[in-house]
């Protein structure tokens, strides 16, 4: 995938995210979800992501390199990058507690879609100014996957999203048959 195609995905995945939590009722926005995260601490977890992805790429290539070296095995495509983070989940991973999110108010949720556009915004612009050669040749740190490729990272953000949208689609789902069913009083 070529930066602009990258670009292309970021916006439309991060898109989708805020669009499904968007179209929800106004008190399931904000409300843990079959036990889990609201879907607002859902988008908080991208943005605190999005937040630390371009703090990394803000920084000059030679400080990458010089931190986390070269690579020293072939990049992974989408698919396989996808399949890894599944396996590293399936094994118990799980957000480190700094990537946990706060609880948001309904107040707080405009404020929070503008913040991840603009993430995205500002990553997609990033993504177009790297060769495909040169993503493969650096190397930033994942705290599941270790460290990656950045076309690896731009392909874990795009996927993130689309992997916290179907959570948010499940947790919804299965809180509303939950409450739809009759009591056994």
């Amino acid at each position: 995938m070529t930066g602009q195609a990258i670009a292309e995905r970021l916006r439309a995945t991060h898109d989708a995210l805020i669009a499904t939590v968007t179209a929800l009722p106004e008190g399931v926005r904000t409300a843990p979800a079959n036990g889990k995260w609201s879907p607002a601490q859902h988008l908080e977890h991208i943005r605190i992501g999005l937040a630390l992805t371009n703090k990394a790429l803000g920084l000059p290539p030679i400080l990458l390199r010089w931190r986390f070296g070269r690579p020293n095995r072939p990049g992974r495509d989408y698919d396989a990058l996808v399949a890894r983070y599944r396996e590293k989940l399936s094994a118990g991973g799980r957000a480190p507690s700094r990537f946990v999110p706060k609880q948001v108010d309904e107040n707080g949720l405009k404020d929070l879609q503008a913040a991840i556009t603009e993430h995205v915004e500002i990553l997609a612009r990033r993504s177009t100014r790297w060769s495909d050669r040169r993503m493969d040749s650096y190397l930033v740190p994942h705290p599941l996957l270790g460290k990656i490729t950045l076309r690896e990272l731009f392909h874990f953000t795009c996927y993130h999203a689309e992997h916290h949208q179907a959570l948010i689609e499940r947790d919804v789902n299965a809180d509303q048959a939950n409450t739809s069913l009759p009591s056994n009083r």
